[in-house]
């Protein structure tokens, strides 16, 4: 398992009229989340749309326990608990400058073949980057 983390500020435009953050938000909170992971293993989506792999979210899942509001310093811990295959699956839990949780979910993508537009296995060099940073973190 690998745990990587994000801050953000929680931008006015992000809020509802109550001042907390419209739901729909954690959504993009999590794609930002999982793209800096991805960052941090020297990879990006934009690498694997150039190697002809691309990366549709499948699933989506959130529970809200808190809210977030304007202005508020958020952490984002994006989680990888297995390694990639057909599918790649990551958590997500999301705090405050205080350490409390506020939302946690998950999210589904599937490795598509943008040529064949179907399902393929995980890119092996994505995969043994992932590999590498569970084996670190586990020695």
């Amino acid at each position: 398992m690998i745990t990587f983390e994000t801050n953000l500020r929680v931008r006015y435009a992000e809020t509802d009229q109550m001042g907390y953050v419209y739901y729909g938000n954690y959504a993009t909170y999590f794609e930002v989340g999982r793209t800096d992971a991805l960052r941090s293993l020297d990879t990006s989506y934009q690498k694997l749309e150039a190697s002809g792999v691309m990366m549709p979210v499948v699933e989506l899942k959130c529970k809200y326990i808190k809210p977030a509001k304007y202005d508020d310093l958020l952490t984002i811990k994006t989680i990888v608990e297995e390694l990639p295959t057909t599918r790649m699956y990551f958590k997500y839990e999301v705090y405050n400058r205080q350490g409390i949780l506020l939302c946690i979910g998950e999210t589904t993508l599937a490795f598509i073949d943008m040529k064949l537009n179907k399902p393929m296995t995980c890119p092996a060099w994505l995969t043994e980057k992932f590999e590498l940073a569970m084996n670190q973190k586990n020695s």
